[in-house]
């Protein structure tokens, strides 16, 4: 990830930029499930754990740019994926269909790969096309060890915590 956000030094301070999300707190998200009762926490951890089993090895690099919402109102700016992505979306897949057979709310869009670098501020000067200058960037592959499922805990200074883990492959 260092790899990306050397990348990243140039496009930190132009005008338009979104706030950007420190490295230290990127990760991809396979499923946002939003408040979780604590009753469905335990069922949730022995749901996901076959779903994460099924998994073949997996190897992903960062690769591309772009944007989620329209070049004049850009919402995300992310950075896109290349490598196993089928199965990391199967994945994705199985992980929403065990929430749900949970009784869990899950979002009803199409899981896209992506790490989300930034957000712009509704009402804020924006420039959408400042992804495409990340366009041409390929990192380094690695290897997906685990997924983890995280508690996030919002405020001023969002802390996460680790709940559990599955390893991949």
């Amino acid at each position: 990830m260092a790899h990306l956000d050397r990348a990243l030094a140039p496009l930190r301070s132009a005008p338009g930029a979104p706030r950007w999300t420190p490295s230290a707190r990127w990760h991809l998200t396979l499923l946002f499930l939003g408040e979780v009762p604590a009753d469905r926490l335990e069922p949730l951890v022995t749901a996901v754990a076959p779903a994460v089993a099924a998994a073949p090895a997996m190897s992903l690099q960062l690769s591309g740019a772009g944007r989620f919402g329209s070049r004049r109102r850009p919402a995300v700016c992310w950075a896109g994926l290349a490598g196993d992505v089928p199965e990391l979306t199967a994945l994705a897949g199985r992980l929403t269909g065990a929430a749900r057979g949970l009784g869990l709310p899950v979002e009803d869009r199409p899981f896209r790969a992506h790490l989300t670098l930034g957000r712009w501020r509704p009402g804020q000067p924006a420039d959408g096309d400042l992804p495409e200058r990340l366009a041409g960037y390929r990192g380094p592959g690695w290897p997906v060890p685990e997924v983890v499922l995280w508690r996030s805990h919002l405020g001023p200074e969002p802390r996460y915590e680790r709940v559990t883990a599955w390893t991949v492959g």
